[in-house]
């Protein structure tokens, strides 16, 4: 009996030995391949722009990446755009590696505050990055020196708050707002403005492995980047539709193009497409603009212009109103956007063929609208007055006249030979009074 138990109990014991080695701890797994998401801002810095970092950097820290990855090629922007995505940047839970590339792209003005905002700054060879001096035009009025230098100071201070934090050259950094210098990327590494140089995101992300980061809450931390893959974070179809309600020039045409729709509207009322699809590109245009820095001045313009020419296709002005709103349209495009940089403005050659092109389009309608009046006051045997008209028969000094193919009933002052040229003055009723064209010639007298 004892050796029975003897015998179970030692089975037992193999058996749970070999439950352990099948169903024990697993053995540790293999390292994941790290993630590094990538972004690429190839635009001017506007409000979308800004929704499209804050959408990266949160989906960077969802998906647990190792580090948000900014391509970044930019003239610019807005200052208080800019302002906002620093901040996301700053206080981004992912670290954020801004990269100036591909070569010849460039950080300029605001780009440049985003690549010394960021956690890794680095830039391709070829590329350069500065002249950072703030463009602020005021809707009515336009700065005072002392005003700039508020802006100005402002501005440095801004820079200076987190550049030193980043451990980076303060003054260099200072020196492309205050004199607009700009720096290529062997300068700007020199100057110890960027962290490193790289030709490819994979070079960049091969150099940074096994780095240590300062956070800018004080944070150490390793960047574990060998062999990291890396996800291109598309833009969606709203981004890309805003981008291009975004373009002022885009956005000019389409308002234009809306008031011609509406003025059309006018000019034929009921036709009701034209009416509702101006109103549907105009309503637009006013959401693109909403999106760029506009002038109020230039928006008091263009509806004055509009105005102006609805009154010419409602009430007629002879085209003097016209004329007023062309003038109106031309310097309201002009100066419609506030843009800090020349890619956020209206193209001049843009703003001055739309204002000729709507212009001719709305002599061409005035005159068509004239005519039409004109018609309208002369129907029936009133149309007739002027015409030339042809005697059937010797008018005596009544008969009968063929007008434009018709046959009419007339009266002329003086007896009038048949197949004489007359031309109708008058009209009583149905009985037109014709006049001779030339004096009748009298028949010679026998000799």
């Amino acid at each position: 009996m004892v050796q029975c138990v003897r015998k179970f109990m030692i089975l037992a014991g193999l058996v749970v030995a070999a439950g352990l080695v099948a169903f024990g701890p697993a053995a540790p797994a293999a390292a994941q391949q790290p993630l590094v998401e990538k972004l690429v801002l190839s635009d001017t810095i506007q409000l979308v722009t800004q929704g499209q970092l804050d959408r990266a950097i949160a989906r960077a820290s969802d998906d647990g990446a190792q580090a948000l990855l900014v391509d970044l090629d930019t003239p610019g922007g807005l200052l208080d755009s800019t302002r906002t995505m620093v901040g996301a940047i700053l206080s981004s839970r992912v670290p954020v590696i801004v990269y100036v590339a591909p070569a010849g792209a460039r950080a300029g003005s605001a780009g440049f505050f985003l690549l010394e905002a960021a956690d890794i700054a680095a830039m391709d060879p070829g590329t350069n990055a500065g002249a950072a001096h703030p463009v602020v035009e005021l809707p009515f009025l336009k700065p005072d020196e002392t005003m700039n230098q508020k802006i100005e100071n402002d501005t440095e201070a801004f820079l200076r708050s987190y550049v030193t934090r980043r451990n980076r050259n303060a003054e260099a950094a200072e020196a492309a707002v205050h004199s607009s210098h700009s720096y290529t990327a062997q300068e700007a590494l020199d100057q110890h403005l960027i962290d490193l140089t790289a030709t490819s995101d994979a070079a960049l992300l091969a150099a940074l492995d096994g780095r240590t980061i300062t956070r800018m809450d004080g944070t150490k931390l390793v960047l574990h980047l060998a062999g990291a893959r890396i996800e291109v974070l598309r833009p969606t179809l709203r981004d890309q539709l805003l981008n291009w309600l975004a373009n002022p020039n885009i956005a000019l045409l389409m308002l234009v193009g809306g008031a011609l729709l509406i003025y059309l509207e006018f000019n034929a009322p009921g036709t009701i497409v034209p009416g509702a699809l101006g109103t549907l590109m105009v309503l637009l245009a006013i959401f693109g603009l909403n999106l760029l820095p506009i002038r109020y001045t230039a928006v008091l313009l263009l509806l004055a212009a509009i105005a102006l020419l609805l009154l010419e296709a409602k009430f007629g002005g002879h085209g003097v109103l016209a004329v007023a709103g062309i003038v109106c349209l031309a310097f309201g495009t002009l100066t419609l956007v506030a843009a800090p940089v020349p890619e956020m403005g209206i193209s001049p050659a843009v703003a001055l063929g739309v204002t000729a092109g709507f212009g001719a389009i709305t002599f061409f309608l005035v005159r068509l609208a004239v005519r039409s009046r004109r018609m309208k006051a002369r129907l029936g045997v009133d149309a007739l007055v002027g015409s030339r008209a042809t005697a059937m028969e010797p008018l005596t000094p009544e008969g009968h006249v063929v007008v434009e193919g018709e046959i009419w009933r007339a009266v002329a002052s003086e007896t009038v030979p048949k197949g004489s040229s007359l031309r109708v003055v008058g009209h009583e009723q149905y009985l037109l009074h014709v006049a001779p064209v030339e004096p009748p010639r009298r028949p010679e007298a026998p000799a």
